[in-house]
């Protein structure tokens, strides 16, 4: 889904983090800019929210649902 286009990577880490790694042709939108780059982002389109952990990408996918983004996903890392 992600390389068909159909989902957009958005990663709400730091501008550091992400400059040490990130998935290729990932957006950046650090999670304490993202209520102010909301005009960015596409209501009709489907986002895939990434982070490290997972705990800003349930608080960035948490402000996406509210302002009424409802394709809106957040990857979660399986700890085995």
């Amino acid at each position: 889904m992600i390389a068909d286009g159909k989902v957009e990577v958005i990663d709400v880490r730091t501008e550091e983090e992400f400059a040490s790694v990130h998935i290729p042709n990932a957006k950046l939108i650090p999670l304490q800019q993202l209520q102010n780059r909301l005009h960015e982002l596409d209501k009709n389109k489907s986002y895939l929210i990434v982070c490290r952990s997972g705990n800003r990408s349930t608080q960035a996918s948490n402000i996406l649902v509210k302002e009424r983004f409802f394709h809106v996903y957040k990857y979660e890392r399986r700890h085995e």
